[in-house]
């Protein structure tokens, strides 16, 4: 899987901060130190009036200046700091710079509101009480004489609050903006990467599905060709044993055999024909890049696909009593039993219960020559059941030695329970072998004639 913006960024920003502290970028180094210079410079001219007032030695206060403006250096680090060093030193008239790139700082930082709410309100009133005992005191000294003018009346109050509120307001305003527009971009980036990472998965999860379905479809035409060729050539085989036990003795028998062999290779020759047919037809459906499609297509196309496969050609219940016929024309004796009213049902399901049926006939051939076999077909309420089951072989008929791969069974069990329903086989009491399938279907459709055997 990719990298992420998110792990970019992070991997950018770890580096950077190696690099130079925690400012994490040279730009905003270089500010912060250009401003807490500027802010130096400017704490140390107004030292000296400081330490006139104060009858302070100049140098004492020129010092003290400097120190206090070079405060402004770690105010991304700690604002707080920053802001309540200028709420000291505002009696002292100095620091403005640092007062007003502090509040910006804090207003913008990641300090709880009501931390900020609190800093900002008592630098405001410090800068206020201070600008009326200046205001006052500018006014008092400048209009001395004049009676007709009270500056202890709204002047000097109004006019310092307004003078504190564009001093302050501006930075606090512009700091809060700041930060909201910096953790709305923050947020966007983190749900881009979110998203990507979302994308990504979804990317992983088509891919495992478009792997799915290519299984899944390997899967479905194995078992078809499974079903296909091996009942065919085993009831091939079985009438060829038949032809050469014959053969001298009775040869009219001999040709029916024969007959009856090149008929059952005919029909497994165009049966193998409709399924390659069918695999051609769907072959260009194909997606060139699985992996882009959507889960919901990956989803509808493996379904279209089972669901094209079961409606083309394939075999139905009505085929039954033909496949029992060729089982009796093989030398097996078979009883076809129907049991309930005859309706129709799914393509799907009729093919799992034909081919359930179709399989359970070919193992009696290969496993029990000889045996009795009753094949049972139940319409039910909302199911249908399907049950094949035979005696113990019979010892004086000739096995017809047909080799076999172990899949019958599993592929009938996969057929039952893909569409919900239940299998069972195993041996008898009386030494036979019973297959039992249970498949539900929806609603009955329109009801046909009952069929027999």
């Amino acid at each position: 899987m990719t990298t992420t913006g998110a792990d970019r960024d992070t991997a950018g920003v770890e580096g950077a901060r190696r690099g130079w502290g925690w400012w994490g970028r040279r730009r905003s180094a270089v500010l912060d130190v250009s401003l807490a210079v500027v802010s130096a410079l400017e704490c140390g001219l107004e030292g000296v009036g400081f330490a006139e007032k104060a009858s302070l030695p100049v140098p004492l206060g020129v010092l003290f200046g400097l120190v206090v403006g070079s405060v402004l250096v770690v105010r991304r680090r700690w604002p707080i700091t920053v802001v309540l060093v200028s709420i000291a030193v505002t009696p002292a008239e100095m620091g403005y710079l640092m007062g007003l790139v502090g509040l910006y700082s804090l207003a913008a930082s990641e300090v709880p509101r009501r931390f900020t709410a609190a800093l900002a309100g008592m630098s405001t009133a410090a800068v206020y009480i201070v600008t009326v005992v200046r205001m006052r005191a500018d006014v008092a000294q400048a209009d001395v004489g004049q009676a007709d003018f009270d500056p202890s009346g709204w002047y000097v109050p109004v006019m310092s609050l307004l003078l504190t509120l564009g001093l302050n307001a501006p930075p606090l305003l512009l700091g809060l903006y700041i930060g909201a527009r910096r953790r709305l971009m923050e947020s966007l980036r983190e749900r881009a990467d979110s998203l990507e990472q979302e994308l990504s998965l979804l990317a992983d999860r088509a891919e495992q599905r478009a792997q799915w379905a290519r299984q899944e479809e390997r899967t479905r035409i194995a078992r078809e060709m499974h079903d296909v060729v091996a009942h065919r050539v085993s009831l091939m085989v079985v009438h060829a044993a038949a032809l050469q036990a014959v053969a001298l003795k009775d040869p009219q028998k001999a040709v029916k055999n024969a007959a009856l062999v090149g008929d059952m290779g005919r029909q497994a020759l165009t049966e193998l024909r409709e399924m390659l047919g069918v695999l051609r037809e769907e072959a260009p459906a194909v997606p060139a890049a699985p992996a882009a499609a959507p889960l919901a297509a990956v989803g509808r196309a493996a379904a279209a696909a089972a669901e094209a496969a079961a409606q083309d050609g394939g075999p139905c219940l009505d085929a039954l009593p033909d496949l029992v016929e060729q089982s009796r024309q093989a030398g097996a004796v078979v009883e076809f039993v129907v049991m309930g009213e005859a309706r129709a049902y799914g393509a799907e399901v009729e093919q799992t219960a034909y081919r359930v049926v179709q399989e359970a006939l070919t193992n009696v051939h290969k496993h029990a020559a000889g045996a009795e076999v009753v094949v049972r077909l139940a319409h039910r309420e909302a199911e249908v059941a399907m049950q094949v089951e035979n005696g113990p072989s019979d010892a004086a008929a000739a096995a017809a030695d047909l080799p076999s791969g172990g899949n019958g069974l599993v592929g009938m069990r996969e057929r039952v329970t893909r569409l919900g329903g239940a299998f069972v086989s195993g041996p008898t009491d009386a030494g036979g072998f019973r297959v039992s399938a249970v498949l539900p279907v929806a609603a009955a459709a329109e009801v046909v004639p009952q069929r027999s055997a």
